[in-house]
């Protein structure tokens, strides 16, 4: 182009306004604690094995996706409590992205081969992701309770009481149970008044339920909407759940866990666990 050269258009300047003295003023890095986060990768293989970093930012990156999830979980189950469903469609919305997030990024781990992992894997010991305390509270708000899970925290009394709470009271589902009950829905005493440490069972009484907000969903519309939302909370936890059994599967075979399970054989069991069991049930009899 006439006049222009090369390097000027490869070149931007620094604006006037940019702050450059950034002396005892917050920073990105500071505000973020990026000297924390960036240098929490200790890698433990000797030498180390160069694929050990992608394999520990794999699982910490998805730590701290958890986290954002318990988060947002926790929020919606809260308005549920406060007879509020509006305020859980944008949570829920979110909790999916974040999901895409979690269910995409097992393609990087899928970089790495079974010869490299094989490089630092003895140098894991018995650590498993199955020791997630995150991922086992997740499990617990989405109703998957099993007590036998808090044992695996006996060491940290601070996470077995997170988990303890978590299990015995309601899970997103349960909450929205009763809430439905609060505005009049007949449903039945051993579901709505139970033992909340206990998986919830599926009930022909919550499907008649679903039968009647699916049918009427315009008398019924927060109810449908926020029914769908945590339609595509499971699809996208089973879709995880599976793709994670999947690159464990192709990554060590049918080795066992590093944590003592038998390995893609305990997954397996796992892709076949529903959470929101009425909530697919009640497709097959509406219109009925």
């Amino acid at each position: 182009m006439d006049g222009i050269t090369d390097s000027t258009m490869k070149k931007r300047e620094l604006e006037q306004g940019i702050y450059t003295d950034l002396k005892d003023e917050l920073t990105y890095g500071g505000y973020l604690a990026l000297d924390e986060i960036l240098n929490a990768q200790h890698p433990l293989s000797e030498p180390v094995h160069h694929d050990e970093m992608l394999f520990i930012v794999q699982h910490q990156t998805a730590e701290l996706w958890f986290k954002l999830i318990l988060h947002e979980l926790e929020a919606a189950m809260a308005f549920i409590r406060n007879d509020e469903l509006e305020p859980c469609f944008k949570i829920l919305a979110r909790v999916k992205q974040v999901q895409y997030q979690l269910f995409n990024q097992w393609a990087v781990l899928e970089t790495l081969t079974p010869s490299e992992y094989l490089q630092f894997r003895p140098f894991l010991g018995h650590a498993s992701g199955f020791q997630s305390f995150q991922f086992r509270k997740l499990e617990f708000l989405l109703g998957i309770k099993n007590r036998d899970y808090v044992k695996l925290f006996e060491h940290d009394p601070a996470a077995k009481k997170a988990l303890l709470h978590a299990l015995e009271n309601p899970s997103l589902y349960e909450e929205f149970l009763l809430y439905l009950h609060r505005k009049g829905h007949s449903l039945p005493a051993d579901v709505i008044d139970r033992d909340w440490s206990k998986p919830h069972e599926e009930s022909d009484a919550v499907v008649a339920v679903f039968k009647i907000i699916y049918e009427n969903t315009e008398d019924h519309w927060d109810a449908y909407d926020m029914a769908e939302k945590l339609v595509d909370v499971e699809e996208n936890f089973l879709l995880w759940r599976f793709r994670h059994m999947k690159t464990v599967e192709r990554i060590i075979g049918f080795k066992p866990g590093t944590g003592g399970s038998s390995g893609v054989a305990f997954l397996k069991k796992a892709v076949e666990i529903r959470l929101f069991p009425e909530l697919i049930d009640v497709r097959t009899v509406i219109g009925e």
